[in-house]
């Protein structure tokens, strides 16, 4: 049976479907059904996929396979608690750059550093707006002074630890047509 990782952020989601605009592709009510089943679970297998949205499990593994070629579906990741793996530290910084030209050499060095897990290009205050996570203060301190504020271009940072996560959900892309949302359970 094959299985799929769930998509990390919603982020992502919004992404797909503003490449789906772009590039003229459609999508439809199934395809979206099929990607909010994944993105809640992806560990269900397409047969029950299938048999939730009555159809066979050739149009499930069809489907899927036209929304990776087309690039709506872009990876699978794992979704992990980080403080049980001793990252205790979720930190959102806002970095100034020198330029805004300076994006894209940035953007690579920031990518070497491991404990960069996101990095946004930005309208407003900073240029680019990135999550780290770290194990503690001391771990934070020497990302920051000995890594990111070391590479050129950046003129500087502001951090901001998050003290708690209270929302980390999918996109749900059913609603958005305006049709009542089916819910899916085991």
């Amino acid at each position: 049976m094959k299985t799929f990782k769930k998509l990390r952020t919603f982020v992502e989601l919004f992404e797909i479907i503003c490449t789906c605009m772009k590039k003229g592709i459609e999508i439809d009510r199934l395809d979206k059904k099929i990607l909010s089943i994944l993105m809640r679970d992806a560990k269900i297998a397409y047969t029950e996929i299938a048999k939730k949205l009555f159809v066979s499990g050739g149009t499930i593994h069809v489907r899927m396979k036209k929304l990776e070629d087309v690039g709506i579906v872009k990876g699978h990741s794992l979704t992990v608690d980080h403080g049980k793996l001793g990252y205790d530290i979720s930190a959102y910084l806002g970095i100034y750059l020198d330029k805004s030209s300076l994006y894209e050499d940035v953007a690579k060095e920031l990518e070497k550093i491991p404990e960069v897990v996101e990095a946004h290009y930005t309208t407003g205050l900073y240029n680019i707006f990135a999550r780290v996570f770290c194990k503690d203060t001391t771990h934070l301190k020497e990302v920051l002074h000995d890594k990111i504020q070391n590479i050129p271009g950046i003129q500087r940072t502001e951090t901001f630890i998050s003290l708690q996560e209270s929302i980390n959900r999918p996109l749900e892309i059913l609603s958005e047509d305006g049709d009542e949302e089916e819910e899916y359970t085991e």
